[in-house]
């Protein structure tokens, strides 16, 4: 595991902004490599895999508070608690997709009136957001 990129090639080996490592070397989420006098931090490639690690948990939907308990696990020894984790995001996940799904519906029922009452009366969406409930 050599240590010989900076801060930037390792950005952009893990396709992801400076500031974005920074970032998560703030959060803890990532070590922060000692800077030898003189020189510049190195990071590794096993820094670009954990960035890519963080990139694809996100696009999961997994928090950063999430992926740091992934990132504990990372081992592979903790299966039962990993699955855990992803059997909880995927219950948040469902439970928004149904949230969807009837916003879906509320925005359709309300254009469909729109269609069938031009000009007879106010508008149904601006009437239905002014409405109290």
């Amino acid at each position: 595991m050599e240590a010989n990129l900076t801060i930037g090639r390792l950005a952009g080996s893990a396709q992801v902004n400076v500031e974005t490592v920074r970032y998560y070397q703030r959060r803890g989420l990532m070590r922060e490599p000692a800077r030898p006098t003189g020189s510049v931090r190195r990071y590794s490639d096993d820094d670009v895999r954990r960035i890519r690690f963080i990139k694809r948990a996100q696009n999961l939907g997994f928090t950063l508070e999430e992926i740091t308990n992934l990132l504990k696990l990372e081992d592979g020894r903790s299966c039962r608690e990993t699955e855990r984790l992803a059997q909880q995001k995927l219950v948040l996940v469902e439970a928004r997709i149904a949230d969807l799904g009837r916003l879906r519906k509320t925005l359709r029922d309300l254009i469909g009136r729109c269609e069938s009452g031009r000009g007879r009366m106010a508008c149904p969406i601006i009437e239905s957001l002014v409405a109290e409930r």
